[in-house]
Parts: C-alpha cells; sequence; structure tokens
C-alpha cells in the first residue's frame, strides 16, 4: 500500500512532547509508537483523517506523523487543514521517493523528507534536528529584515512586499530568511540544503530548484521585479535585478 506520513513538530522544551500518529495501519502505527515511546514521547493513535483532526485541536500535540492514504479526509487534506492555523516544522516520510512525489508533499507544507525503507536512528536524528532549529528560532530576539520593497518581521514570521502579505510555509520562509541575511551571496544546492534542511539529502534530488521556484512565484506574485536569480552552474542568489 502506498503510504506516506507526515511529522509536524512543534516545541515545548519544558515538558514531555506529545505524537499524535494519524495512521490507518494497526502494524504501523503500532511500530512507530512503541518506537518513539522509547523515545520518551507521550503518543496517541488515530486510525482516519477525521479523528486525526479532532485530536490535533483538542489534544494539542506536539508532533504529528500522518499517513497519506487515509479514510475519511486523507493526508494531503488533514495537511492543509492544519496548515490554516499552524505553521509548525512537518517530517515526510515517502515511500516513493522520487522528486516529483518529494515535490508534491512538500508542496503541501512539509519541511524535510525521509524515504521509506529508513531506520528509526535516522528518523529520530531529523525529529531532533527540527526540535534544535526552533530552539535556535526561539532564541532569537526580534528582527526585522529588509530588501528593497520586501519586509520580513522575524518576531511574527511575517512577509510583506509592496505592503502585500505574502503566505510562505515554514520552509520556504526559512530559504527567504537565509537570501536576505546574505544578500548578494550565491548558495550552492547543496549550501542550501544544509542550510534550509539541516540533513543532507540525495545530492540528485531537485527540492532546492523546486522550493526556489515556490518561493519566486510568491514573491512576485504582487508585481515587482525578480529578487532570487540563478547563477549558471553554481546556485542561487539574492540581489536586484540589473
Amino acid at each position: 500500500m502506498f503510504s506516506r506520513f507526515l511529522l509536524i513538530l512543534s516545541l515545548n522544551p519544558f515538558s514531555v512532547k506529545k505524537i499524535l500518529i494519524i495512521e490507518d495501519d494497526p502494524q504501523i502505527s503500532s511500530l512507530v509508537q512503541k518506537g518513539l515511546a522509547e523515545e520518551n514521547f507521550e503518543t496517541k493513535i488515530a486510525n482516519n483523517g477525521l479523528k486525526g483532526l479532532d485530536e490535533f485541536h483538542f489534544w494539542n500535540p506536539d508532533l504529528i506523523i500522518l499517513d497519506i492514504m487515509l479514510p475519511g479526509l486523507n493526508g494531503m487534506q488533514v495537511c492543509s487543514k492544519i496548515r490554516e492555523t499552524s505553521q509548525v516544522p512537518i517530517l515526510m516520510l515517502t515511500a516513493l521517493g522520487t522528486p516529483e512525489n518529494v515535490a508534491l508533499g512538500l508542496d503541501s507544507g512539509a519541511d524535510d523528507y525521509l524515504p521509506k525503507p529508513f531506520k528509526f536512528i535516522e528518523l529520530n536524528a531529523r525529529v531532533r534536528s527540527l526540535l534544535r532549529r526552533i530552539d535556535n528560532q526561539s532564541t532569537n530576539h526580534s528582527v526585522h529584515f529588509n530588501f528593497g520593497d520586501l519586509v520580513i518581521d522575524d518576531d511574527r514570521k511575517t512577509v510583506t512586499r509592496n505592503g502585500n502579505l505574502i503566505s510562505l510555509t515554514s520552509t520556504e520562509y526559512r530559504l527567504l530568511l537565509l537570501f536576505v541575511m546574505n544578500p548578494r551571496k550565491v548558495f550552492s544546492r547543496m549550501d542550501i540544503l544544509e542550510e534550509v534542511w539541516g540533513i543532507g539529502f540525495e545530492s540528485g534530488t531537485n527540492v532546492v530548484d523546486v522550493y526556489v521556484n515556490y518561493l519566486r512565484k510568491k514573491l512576485m506574485q504582487f508585481g515587482g521585479p525578480r529578487l532570487i536569480h540563478t547563477v549558471i552552474g553554481m546556485g542561487y542568489v539574492m540581489r536586484e535585478e540589473e
């Protein structure tokens, strides 16, 4: 059965993290629950999308493991509804690790992905990496960044261009922040993978190209010159148009 998972994480470093497993395969959910319990996470299981949404709203978990192929609402629908109110980081586990399928999952709001089959130790490492990333963000003071008519409020995590609010996923936001904090610096694809995703992807993945294109389109939806440019054979750079 084609199935994928999303790990949705939010951080509360002073308490046991609560993880909601939304999965209709009892064998998979049981195995995942056992592994997470050994890592001292508190867990609950929901076996369809509607129950998963209810648990998300009422139990307020710190992390969600979300299967895509679910009865009721599928995982993409559940993820979209969560994204209406939350921008917590998302880690996707996918059985189909082709660039097209990875891009589809990332487009739904995911921040990282791990193809199956996988070892739990690698899954745990990626989870810890996401948690550390949020830890680092939460310790930052309120900061505003400007680049031309682009304004970023890093305290509120909002982006506007010429006064128009631009809606970004958390990964798109981190990618934009990387460019804005380093204007006119050329980043290779591997540089971006390490800086934005934290753990190296397969070198052949096109996830950086996909996300740069997403970000470009959103930054230009209200008009204005292109801000992120391709440097052929080298990578990407944020600079004024020449």
